[in-house]
């Protein structure tokens, strides 16, 4: 009887189920919503959209509620009472997408809960409104607490990034970058050999000063996803010896469960130089002053016709842009995958000059043993090439910039119909002729890659415990590639010159880390959870970089055998670092949020190789308004926040050991010892970290913002110390100081309209850090210029870390200036007209200054823009071209540190999406996405500086003495058209 009645009746109760079908639409465009979790309330029944939005879902009887969220768009709960078709429309939530912040090696934590401020910028902010060339490049104006600067403006990169200040005087000071858990290697090498043509490093300064491009270049912006920058001891101790600098932490994109997507993206455009510097407006008197008969040869070519704007002949190239990206990804239940090829192409405003970079990624995601594991991999294939062309200082009057500040309009530089090159009568050397033949050329073939292994091995209702397996291998080779036959005007033995030059540097890089972490989470009865986390880190580093110089050239031959004169040097560098990390974190309800740890950390180098070195961390923070006595409507966020946390940096290369050189006297080999005496006793530069503030949302959080105060001391800091010269040293690396970073951030972002048809949002940052030696147990000291007569900077108890000093008119020694600036501010806004959005991002620095020495070196050639102005005199008597040459035989710098302030149009885009009702109908649902826009980055400049721009460092990458010109490749701004494709 109970058989016939299921029978009976079981066709009835599966009649009863009742399926709801349905897209997920994002609000304001229509464009199908791809992966959105679509689930009956109260229960564990769920689906997911597919890549057009689309889902469907079977209850078991109606009226229900479904709710539809994902990591990005704000959560929805509909009510459903018939079956059938529905629309439901969801909003993009930037809170949401900035929902996790990382607070350990192996763990994140909701913004909401943080007790730092982690700058997070999505691929959208880094990448979508205007392509950058480089990613380090991408950071600058998106997030407070940054000074980025160009140590060069030619193709390929080249960019110091500081946060927080200055961290270190002679240490590293570039922060440290993890890409998908992988230690990804930052250097600057130069292998090029330049310096044995400009002899740049022969003068006042013996820094490097061929100023290579930064390896970070090689990252393909485009395949981010998100940018997490650490900025200070108290978020970065959880990477302990190398994170004193600040740490930035790349997460590449990952595929998505549902079917396979395509997209295609094509930005073509071109670039020009930002600013000119301009010429001397000049007459015949003038031109005489130049040399007996040079005013009739300035009124003979220009009755002729034949005065050339050399300097536009030079900089006035529009460099042709193209960047083309593809990539496929999606996923089953247990796989999903993301693999992407770009080219990247661009031309540099000189001739001869531009860089290339082909990046292949695959990326994927794979689960298995019932979910309980997850193994993810990261892998990345980069080949990249970078013509940079010969600029920057140097002591010969070989370089362009500096051949350039020598030759008037009237020179005949151009090559006759044999394509032979006139010498330069005004300089060294013939700028056009330099440009035409001369290669400098960096080529890079990289390899990283990533995995990860999270293994649950254990689960219950209040706890579960998981294991979690990391490693990464960074592996690159550099060569560099440098001709100057012996054609050139500087080149000939007449000239005295080298008779030609072939240089070839070989750099091999291998970087590779490994970690393990068990992480424990246990919930008590009343919503106390504890995390704990410890675990073990290892990392080794390797570097070879070999450098041969050939002169004497044969003929035209390239091949270094073919040279006289053969000359090699080789830098060798190996270090293993070894550390363990152990966290406990407590969260009560999400009202209290609590974390203690501590680092621990060992390196081969440091004296002591066994020696471990600790760096704590401790944060707080209290969400008031999930507490039931919060009366505020308006304010429906309100957290305080305090952290604390320590960090390292390791001592520079050769401040350890004492490195001998080698020697050949009367054709014996020897050797001979340096002037610095090493110290193994030395210890880590040591930085502490306070930070406090507070984070507060209004209306809804349509309102947010963010304050925080942060006091960082870095103790220890390595330093040169004079020595009795009976040592046979004069000087010795020590500890020997401490400095401090003080600053304030502050952050205010606002949804001013949220309409269908029409969206505003605007962000503003502002930001500043004011530094000081607080501690110098050696005697004040110059370092990062040319000297007290040109400029430089000057470490000194008491004052500023990034103060300018030189002497004066009465030739006492003063400050002249501070490359720090007095603040920044940033605006950005982004608007949406229905499928319209126009975006834009200003930028401005108030303050800071720069040592410009290109005004000088062009007063000596008499060519300078503002020779014959009056502005630079006080008296309103002497020209400046005069009145700057006066000082500068008088020893007095004053005239050449200028303020270095700017307002700048950073970045601009307007884009057109076409309507997805449109391209259902045309494309009958191939297209799920066609953009196309216009955008461009740097096209207004406001600036008093008086040069091509304010933002320079001839010295590179080096965190300290930013901000210093001499004649530099310039800045340019770029213009590209765009459009992307999704299928």
């Amino acid at each position: 009887m109970k058989i016939l009645l299921l029978l009976i009746f079981a066709p009835a109760i599966l009649l009863a189920q009742e399926t709801i079908t349905g897209k997920v639409v994002i609000e304001g465009t229509g464009q199908g919503a791809a992966f959105m979790n679509v689930v009956e309330e109260g229960t564990n029944n769920g689906t997911s959209s597919d890549i057009d939005g689309n889902f469907s879902i079977t209850v078991n009887k109606l009226p229900v509620k479904l709710r539809v969220f994902a990591l990005g768009f704000a959560e929805k709960t509909v009510p459903v009472s018939t079956a059938g078709d529905i629309t439901v429309q969801v909003k993009e939530s930037t809170e949401s997408l900035e929902e996790v912040v990382v607070t350990g090696l192996a763990t994140s934590v909701k913004r909401s809960n943080a007790a730092n401020a982690v700058a997070s910028i999505s691929s959208e902010d880094l990448a979508g409104l205007t392509p950058p060339q480089t990613l380090d490049g991408a950071l600058a104006g998106k997030f407070a607490g940054a000074l980025i600067t160009k140590s060069s403006g030619a193709p390929g990169g080249g960019i110091s990034v500081k946060l927080r200040g200055v961290t270190s005087v002679n240490g590293n000071s570039q922060p440290l970058y993890i890409v998908d858990g992988v230690y990804v290697n930052n250097s600057s090498i130069s292998g090029a050999g330049l310096n044995a043509v400009s002899g740049a490093a022969t003068g006042g300064n013996a820094s490097n000063q061929d100023n290579p491009s930064n390896r970070i270049a090689d990252i393909n912006p485009d395949d981010i996803e998100s940018v997490e920058v650490l900025k200070g001891a108290s978020a970065a101790a959880i990477y302990g010896a190398r994170a004193a600098a600040g740490v930035i932490i790349i997460t590449t994109k990952k595929g998505q469960k549902g079917k396979t997507r395509v997209s295609f993206s094509q930005d073509m455009g071109f670039n020009t130089i930002l600013n000119y510097r301009g010429q001397r407006n000049f007459t015949e008197a003038r031109a005489e002053g130049l040399g007996a008969g040079q005013g009739a040869a300035f009124l003979a070519a220009r009755a002729a016709g034949k005065l050339v704007d050399y300097e536009k002949e030079i900089y006035g190239e529009k460099g042709f842009i193209s960047n083309t990206s593809v990539n496929v990804s999606g996923g089953s239940e247990n796989t999903s995958f993301y693999t992407a090829f770009s080219n990247n192409e661009e031309d540099g405003i000189v001739r001869n000059t531009g860089y290339d970079r082909k990046s292949i990624r695959f990326n994927l995601d794979h689960t298995f043993f019932d979910r309980r594991a997850k193994l993810s991999l990261s892998t990345n294939y980069i080949d990249s090439k970078s013509d940079r062309g010969f600029f920057n200082n140097d002591n010969t009057g070989t370089t362009i910039g500096v051949a350039l500040t020598s030759t008037p309009p009237w020179a005949d530089l151009f090559p006759d119909a044999n394509g032979a090159y006139p010498d330069n009568p005004f300089g060294s050397s013939n700028p056009l002729q330099t440009r035409d033949q001369i290669t400098n050329r960096e080529d890079v073939n990289r390899f990283i890659v990533g995995a990860n292994l999270d293994l649950k091995l254990y689960e219950a209702d209040k706890s579960d415990l998981k294991l979690i397996l990391g490693g990464g291998v960074d592996y690159y080779e550099l060569l560099t590639t440098a001709f100057f036959p012996k054609t050139l005007q500087f080149q000939k033995i007449s000239n005295t010159g080298l008779n030609g030059l072939s240089a070839l540097g070989t750099t091999e890089n291998k970087d590779a880390n490994y970690s393990a972490f068990l992480v424990h989470n246990f919930t008590t009865n009343k919503d106390l959870n504890f995390r704990s986390q410890a675990g073990l880190t290892k990392q080794t580093f390797y570097r070879n970089t070999v450098r041969n110089i050939a002169t004497d050239l044969i003929a035209f031959e390239t091949n270094l055998d073919q040279g006289a004169n053969i000359s090699v040097t080789q830098f060798r560098q190996e270090q293993e670092d070894f550390g363990f990390f152990v966290q406990e974190e407590l969260n009560y309800q999400d009202k209290i949020i609590a974390t203690i740890g501590v680092r621990g950390d060992k390196s081969s180098n440091n004296g002591d190789a066994n020696e471990f070195f600790y760096y704590p961390k401790a944060s707080a923070a209290v969400n008031l308004h999930s507490f039931d006595f919060w009366k505020i409507p308006v304010m429906n966020q309100f957290k305080i926040r305090a952290a604390y946390g320590e960090a390292g940096n390791f001592a520079p290369n050769g401040a350890l050991f004492t490195t001998y050189t080698n020697s050949l006297i009367d054709g014996i080999a020897g050797i001979v010892v340096p002037l610095t005496l090493g110290n193994p006793d030395i210890t880590p530069e040591k930085q502490k970290e306070l930070e406090v503030g507070f984070d507060a949302g209004f209306f809804n959080s349509r309102v947010n913002l963010e304050f925080s105060y942060y006091n960082k001391n870095v103790d220890d800091l390595i330093l040169q110390a004079n020595i009795e010269p009976s040592s046979g040293f004069t000087s010795r690396f020590t500890n020997a100081g401490n400095l401090e970073n003080r600053g304030i951030e502050i952050g205010l972002n606002a949804d001013v309209f949220k309409e269908e048809n029409f969206n505003w949002n605007t962000g503003l940052l502002f930001f500043k850090n004011t530094s000081e030696v607080t501690k110098l147990e050696v005697d004040p000291f110059n370092l990062g210029g040319f000297g007290t007569g040109l400029g430089t900077f000057r470490i000194e108890e008491g004052k500023s870390v990034t103060q300018i000093v030189g002497n004066n008119a009465n030739g006492d020694l003063v400050v002249l200036g501070n490359s720090e600036p007095d603040f920044q501010v940033t605006w950005s806004n982004n608007l949406r007209y229905k499928d319209f959005t126009f975006s834009f991002l200003w930028h401005w620095k108030q303050g800071g200054d720069n040592i410009n020495l290109t005004n000088l070196l062009t007063d000596f050639g008499g060519v300078s823009p503002d020779y014959d102005d009056i502005s630079d005199d006080p008296a309103g008597v002497t020209p400046n071209g005069p009145y700057r040459i006066g000082a500068f035989r008088a020893g007095n710098a004053t005239p050449f540190v200028e303020d270095a302030s700017y307002l700048r149009l950073r970045e601009v885009g307007l884009y057109y999406t076409l309507p997805t009702k449109f391209l259902d109908q045309v494309f009958r649902g191939y297209v799920s996405n066609f953009k196309i826009g216009f955008s461009g980055s740097n096209l207004v400049n406001i600036f008093d500086y008086n040069s091509y721009d304010p933002e320079v460092s001839n010295f590179g990458s080096n965190g300290l003495s930013t901000g210093v010109e001499v004649t530099p490749f310039p800045s340019s701004k770029r213009y590209l058209f765009h459009l992307a494709v999704g299928f």
